[in-house]
């Protein structure tokens, strides 16, 4: 085995995917926002210093998960197998050890998708419509946010590798303070995750990646139940962005979240203690079984200078929040109740 140390990072992976493994040491930038420092391997593709919390993660996932399918009933390892095969499927450049320019990681992803599978199918029952809206190659995808976790941006991005055809790996664009979070940080990187920067968003999609943004932010995911379906103010960034690259919007609805962990408010003096955006105070400690509906449109193209004014910016904005507005009216309208 050769002992050559490599510095895998951003442009190093995607290199090595491309041609083969590099024995020369470089040290390169690693991605903005990253969550943790480059991973050193060897040639052999055996970590260095595997004592890091990245390689601990996954040894423990890898183990956990071995012993969990050896035990598993027969339907968790059915749908196991098929959640193996859909992300084989997905349009997805790994390198030569499995891992994308951002730390993405099918076995990784795989363990998580199993669980959120679950969620998906027997506990929220999610119903989906208009998958097919979805485009091939690069794409913003652009929903409401409620329900004081991201729930709802879980069971977006397990649709669109359940049902999706081709599957689709949503990259989602994370707050600042999550790469803060011990593990969480390694996990949001290997299940598809990146801060949301508007660095890491350009190179992703230029990558002909899928990005699932939620302009709402934290306005909308934590606001109170006596303000639910309404939609909180849209930041301009993802819509700057769509125009910079050239990126179809698609205008996706969640109909359930906002059921899910009703809240009453924020308790502010504790989230600023705890370094959180917000601590919503919901009267329930695990999220109800509510029912999902899920609905994408169709996709919207705009043209036009991402650097005009906030005028112009803000009113491509809002044509994208009046077609969200719509298809959550229809949402509610199709449901039949909120557990049903």
């Amino acid at each position: 085995m050769a002992t050559t140390i490599r510095n895998r990072t951003q442009r190093s992976e995607r290199g090595t995917a491309r041609g083969g493994a590099a024995r020369r040491v470089r040290r390169l930038p690693r991605p903005a926002g990253a969550a943790f420092g480059p991973t050193l391997t060897l040639d052999g593709g055996e970590p260095y210093g595997s004592d890091t919390p990245a390689h601990s993660l996954e040894t423990l996932s890898s183990v956990a998960g071995g012993i969990l399918e050896s035990l598993a009933p027969r339907f968790l390892r059915d749908l196991n197998h098929e959640i193996r095969g859909r992300l084989a499927a997905s349009p997805i450049e790994l390198n030569a050890y499995g891992y994308d320019p951002w730390g993405f990681n099918p076995d990784v992803a795989r363990r998580v998708l199993l669980i959120s599978a679950l969620l998906y199918r027997y506990y929220f029952r999610v119903q989906t419509h208009g998958i097919e809206n979805l485009p091939d190659g690069r794409m913003l995808v652009i929903g409401n946010h409620a329900g004081q976790i991201a729930i709802d941006a879980l069971m977006i991005g397990t649709a669109t590798v359940l049902e999706a055809d081709p599957p689709r790996v949503l990259r989602g664009m994370g707050e600042y303070w999550l790469p803060t979070v011990p593990f969480v940080n390694v996990l949001m990187a290997r299940t598809g995750g990146v801060v949301g920067t508007p660095r890491n968003c350009i190179e992703i999609l230029e990558h002909e990646e899928a990005v699932i943004a939620f302009p709402e932010g934290v306005r909308g995911m934590t606001k109170p139940f006596r303000q639910r379906y309404q939609l909180q103010e849209f930041g301009y960034g993802f819509m700057r962005l769509a125009l910079q690259t050239g990126t179809p919007i698609v205008p996706v609805a969640v109909v359930g979240s906002e059921e899910q962990a009703p809240s009453l408010g924020n308790f502010m003096p504790l989230a600023r203690l705890l370094g959180m955006p917000a601590f919503p105070l919901v009267v329930t400690p695990f999220p109800y079984p509510v029912r999902y509906h899920i609905s994408f449109g169709e996709p919207m193209d705009f043209r036009g200078n991402p650097n005009d004014e906030d005028d112009a910016i803000g009113k491509k904005v809002a044509r994208v929040r009046a077609r969200i507005h719509e298809m959550l009216q229809a949402g509610l309208r199709r449901r039949r109740s909120i557990f049903l």
